[in-house]
Formats: C-alpha cells, structure tokens, sequence
C-alpha cells in the first residue's frame, strides 16, 4: 500500500510545523536548521514508501538554494539595496500567506484559537485548560521516528512470527478506539515487536484518521498524540 503524503498535508504544512517544532521566528528563519530538517522528513517518508508528491521536493530545492544563498558572502560590488536583500523574504511571504488562508479555513471548522505566525524562542506558555489541540501528521511522523530509532538501538532475538496484515492492524486499531475513545499514539507504537510490524501500525494510523471518525489531537502543545474517535456530528 502506498500513500500519498499530499491527502493530509503539503509542504508548507512540514515547513511550519519545523518552524513551530524549532520554536523560531517565522521572520527570521533558522534557514540551515529547518532545511536539514526537512530533508531528513523527506527521506524518512521516502524509507516509509510514503508517495512524496512533486511540490515537496520542490520545496527541498527551493530551501536548498536559499541556504545555498545565505552561506555564500556578499558581491561588494552590489548595490546596498540589492545587498540588503533577505532570500528567505518570498518563503516567508508565502508563509504568511498561507497561515492566513489557512486559519480562516479553520475558524470555519473549530472554535479553538488559531496559532500565531510568530513562534519566538523561549518560554512557551502551556494551556492548562481542557482545550484540545489537532495534531499533524508530521507529529506522527515524529513519534514514529523516535520509537523507530528505540528500535534499531535495541538488541533483540529474532524469532520467526507470523507478521499481522495492513487490514488486521487497521481493524486491532479501530477497535482499540472505539474500545478505549482514545488511544496515545506512543503507547501504541511501543506495543509492536519489528519494524515490519511498526511501519504497518504507522500506516494504519494514517489510514484510519484518513477515512474513519477519528481525529488527532493534543492536550497541549507539543504533547502526547491521541487518537480520539468522533462520537458525533460536531467533532466532541
């Protein structure tokens, strides 16, 4: 089975959710940090047999050139108006832009605060009230990339199993939902025995929240990640 990254998210998402992640200003982009970021996620969801769509690497070209850029020295021979010129400005401009189509896409949707442009370094105030917090794909992908390296560090016996299926996980994962309401994507993670076994939970998860009454959310931000199945029309 191969998914396409593209049916959840898009390249802007990935870049403000490393924005977020990294706890920068979306003004002043940790350009080098964020750029090697994104090719790390990239190659993972290539290792995953993710279907990366084309603009995702274009992105990758696009953050390429404009590290690229920044590392290079400044030609004397500009003119200082050109010398003052931020290769980032048009990536942030895009940013911005999106940030802004995206909120109002959903106010329409949910009554919880829209996220600000501006992520700075520092003190982030925790939400302590109940209000929850929709979670990314990417932070599934993030959970999934910690257990994974958990996994090629420990050593453990192989033992001849019979590997579950993609339709048996994402059924043992419905169930579990339904079952429990909600479910930590960790713990769920923490339960398989192989690799083999966790890329087919991982895809399960993307799977379920794609086409079932299921939604990602967090109790606070950079929290843990629940499954939470809907329980009726208006998302509570």
């Amino acid at each position: 089975m191969k998914l396409k990254l593209g049916e959840f998210a898009g390249p802007l998402d990935l870049l403000l959710f490393l924005i977020r992640q990294e706890q920068a200003n979306i003004f002043d982009i940790p350009i080098a940090k964020i750029t090697d970021e994104y090719v790390k996620y990239i190659r993972l969801m290539k290792s995953l047999d993710i279907a990366v769509a084309a603009d995702f690497l274009v992105m990758a070209a696009t953050l390429i050139e404009i590290k690229s850029k920044m590392l290079l020295p400044r030609d004397p021979s500009e003119q200082e108006e050109e010398a003052m010129d931020d290769p980032r400005k048009e990536l942030v401009d895009r940013l911005l832009e999106y940030e802004k189509f995206k909120a109002a896409a959903g106010m329409l949707h949910e009554k919880t605060t829209v996220e600000q442009a501006v992520f700075q370094r520092g003190k982030i105030e925790s939400d302590d009230s109940n209000a929850e917090i929709n979670a990314s794909v990417f932070d599934i992908i993030t959970v999934f990339q910690k257990i994974l390296l958990r996994h090629r560090d420990e050593i453990k016996m192989e033992i001849a199993r019979e590997e579950i299926s993609l339709s048996d996980m994402i059924k043992t994962l419905k169930r579990r939902i339904f079952e429990e309401t909600e479910l930590n994507i960790l713990a769920f993670f923490e339960e398989m025995h192989s690799k083999r076994e966790l890329v087919t939970a991982f895809i399960a998860v993307l799977e379920i929240v794609r086409t079932e009454s299921v939604k990602l959310i967090q109790k606070k931000t950079f929290g843990e990640i629940i499954l939470k199945a809907v329980t009726n029309g208006t998302g509570n």
